[in-house]
C-alpha cells in the first residue's frame, strides 16, 4: 500500500513538471528569441539556444525609454484604481443579490444576467461615453468602458457569498445590533479574500492587457497612452516601415531594423511585470478558483 502511494505520488509530479515545462517553456523561448540576432533568427529560426546574441530589439523599444515608463506608469494607474472600484462595485452589487431576503432579488439578478447576453455594440457605446459621458482623451476613457463592471464577476461573488458565508454568523451580527455595511466589510470581505483575490487578478489582468480603449478614446493625448498603446504603435511604426511604403528610405531603414526580434520584445515588456507580481497573487487565486468550482 505504502509503495503504491509512493509511485502514484512520483507519477503525479512528473505529470505537474510536465505541465509546468509546457507553460514555462514558451516564455522562455520568446525571450530568447527577443534577444536573438535578426538574420539568425529568420535563418534557422527559433531555438532556446542562439548561434548569436543581440540587444537591438530592445535598444530599439527603448529609444525613447521616457515614453516607456510614462507608459508603465499610466497602466499601472488604471490597473490600481480600476481594479480596486471593479471590485467595490462588485462586491455592492454581488453582496445583496446574496441575500436571500433582498426584495426583487430575483428581478436584479436577471437584468445583471441579461447583460451578459446582449449589449449595446460598439457604435452606441461609442457615441454615450464620448457624447454624453464626455470622456474621451481623459483618463477615464482608460477606466470605465467595458471593464469597470462584469456581469459574470457578479455572479461569481454572488455565489460565493451565498455559498461560503453561514447564514448563521450573518444572523447572529444582526441580533448584535450590527448595520448591514459592517456585516460586509468586516464579517463577509474578510472571509472572501480568496474570491477578491481571484477576481481582482482577472480583472487586474483585464487592464493591463487592454489597449482597445485607448485605440477608441484616446486620439489626441497620446501622453496618455498606456504601454500597450505605446508597444503596440511601436509595432505598426515597425510594419510600416518594413513594408516599403514610405518610400526609399524606409526600405533602407527597414532592412537594419530587427523586426520579427521587436515582435518578441513587444510581447515581453507587455507581460513582463505581470509575471513578476502574479506568484504573490498565486496562493489566493487557486484557492478561489477551487472553491468556486466545488462549491460554485
Amino acid at each position: 500500500m505504502v509503495e503504491t502511494k509512493k509511485t502514484f505520488q512520483v507519477v503525479v509530479n512528473i505529470v505537474m513538471i510536465l505541465i509546468s515545462l509546457c507553460c514555462l517553456l514558451p516564455f522562455i523561448l520568446l525571450f530568447m528569441s527577443s534577444i536573438t540576432e535578426e538574420n539568425t533568427l529568420v535563418r534557422y529560426g527559433y531555438t532556446f539556444f542562439p548561434r548569436q546574441f543581440s540587444l537591438e530589439a530592445y535598444r530599439y523599444l527603448l529609444i525613447d525609454s521616457s515614453k516607456i515608463l510614462k507608459g508603465y506608469g499610466i497602466t499601472i494607474l488604471i490597473t490600481a484604481v480600476g481594479t480596486s472600484l471593479n471590485l467595490l462595485i462588485t462586491t455592492l452589487m454581488a453582496y445583496p443579490l446574496s441575500r436571500r431576503d433582498l426584495p426583487h432579488r430575483n428581478k436584479l439578478a436577471f437584468i445583471v444576467f441579461f447583460t451578459m447576453l446582449f449589449n449595446g455594440g460598439l457604435v452606441p457605446s461609442y457615441l454615450m461615453w464620448t457624447q454624453f459621458f464626455k470622456i474621451k482623451d481623459t483618463i477615464f476613457a482608460l477606466i470605465f468602458p467595458n471593464l469597470l463592471m462584469n456581469a459574470f464577476y457578479v455572479i461569481m461573488m454572488r455565489t460565493y457569498f451565498s455559498t461560503n458565508i453561514p447564514e448563521a454568523v450573518i444572523e447572529a451580527a444582526r441580533i448584535d445590533g450590527t448595520s448591514e455595511p459592517r456585516i460586509l466589510f468586516q464579517i463577509a470581505l474578510p472571509m472572501s479574500l480568496p474570491m477578491i483575490a481571484t477576481l481582482g487578478l482577472l480583472t487586474g489582468l483585464g487592464y493591463w492587457n487592454d489597449w482597445i480603449n485607448g485605440l477608441y478614446y484616446i486620439v489626441k493625448r497620446t501622453d496618455l497612452y498606456s504601454i500597450q498603446n505605446i508597444l503596440n504603435r511601436m509595432l505598426l511604426n515597425v510594419q510600416f516601415l518594413t513594408s516599403g511604403a514610405a518610400g526609399s528610405f524606409s526600405s533602407e531603414l527597414a532592412s537594419t531594423l530587427p523586426s520579427v526580434g521587436i515582435k518578441m520584445a513587444v510581447a515581453i515588456l507587455g507581460i513582463l511585470p505581470i509575471m513578476v507580481a502574479y506568484p504573490f497573487f498565486q496562493k489566493y487565486f487557486v484557492k478561489g478558483i477551487t472553491i468556486g468550482a466545488v462549491k460554485g
